[in-house]
């Protein structure tokens, strides 16, 4: 393979080019470029070089194309634009004019989180979709790491594999939901063992919080009642409101659910925290849009 053979133009070479050959002079060539007369000449001698043909016949006053130039300037237009489509289009998404954002999350969570989130990142950046799969607890990690969506909130239940990372989104406490019309929401925080007697609605095995709230009543020696199992926390949440049972579940639920006849009351001895976090693949980048979007995310759930 000879050198020509392995010759590749630059993008100022074409640029050059396609100016001369159109402006047909190196002086009006240069200021549409805004480089020096010199510079165009050289641009376009090494890319004469380069390909082994005459682009131009030259004289004092101006350029003559050649059938090569013809034959070449064809290629080196769509180049040219292919790049400054690339270009433009990058540009359009770094300023979000355009873009898609898709992320996994619960039914509960997304109901909770991210209706005035997305209200605010849509009236900032019309031009981005965003795409909500909401999924059961079951399925938020497998969307995450299959790369179906660019990004999950939630909390994956006791994984500490090195396939996914996680920013804690916000931190919350295991409480006891009841309605005020409860015996126990008199009280301002209690105890495990305090459940007992009482029925309890929670998530099914498997899971969400389950795992965590088995633990710790099995540690602190305490039988809880189980009288509901769910599938989504906004599921236990109207069950304690009709006096079905005790939730037990993360605060934040009923303060964004925002039910005016519902109490959470802190578990203690022990507490015990959950953290709702963005789960990302690891390793995997996310886009200017969806970074964006989960800054917007934060400041809504500060």
């Amino acid at each position: 393979m000879n050198g020509k053979n392995r010759f590749q133009p630059t993008l100022g070479q074409l640029r050059a080019f396609s100016a001369a050959y159109r402006l047909r002079k190196l002086s009006a060539a240069a200021d549409s470029l805004n480089i020096t007369q010199s510079a165009v000449s050289v641009s376009i001698k090494q890319l004469e070089e380069g390909l082994g043909v005459r682009l131009f016949d030259r004289t004092t006053r101006s350029l003559h194309i050649t059938p090569a130039a013809q034959d070449a300037i064809v290629l080196a237009d769509r180049i040219l634009r292919d790049v400054d489509a690339l270009r433009n289009n990058q540009l359009e998404l770094v300023d979000l004019h355009r873009g898609r954002i898709s992320m996994a999350v619960t039914p509960t969570l997304a109901e909770i989180l991210l209706p005035q989130v997305i209200q605010t990142f849509r009236l900032q950046h019309p031009g981005v979709k965003v795409v909500i799969e909401d999924c059961a607890p079951d399925q938020f990690l497998p969307r995450i790491l299959s790369q179906q969506v660019d990004f999950g909130i939630g909390t994956p239940e006791n994984h500490a594999g090195t396939e996914i990372e996680k920013e804690t989104l916000m931190r919350d406490q295991l409480s006891a939901i009841v309605p005020k019309t409860h015996p126990l929401a008199q009280r301002k925080a209690i105890h495990w063992r305090d459940l007992e007697g009482h029925p309890i609605s929670t998530m099914r095995h498997g899971y969400g919080v389950r795992h965590m709230i088995e633990m710790t009543a099995a540690k602190e020696g305490v039988k809880l009642q189980v009288a509901n199992e769910v599938a989504f926390l906004s599921t236990a949440l109207w069950m304690a409101s009709c006096n079905m049972g005790v939730a037990v579940m993360p605060a934040a639920y009923v303060k964004f659910a925002r039910d005016p006849e519902l109490v959470a009351l802190p578990l203690n001895s022990p507490k015990v925290t959950r953290d709702i976090s963005i789960v990302t693949p690891a390793g995997r980048s996310l886009s200017h849009a969806a970074r964006v979007f989960i800054d917007v995310l934060k400041a809504g759930t500060a």
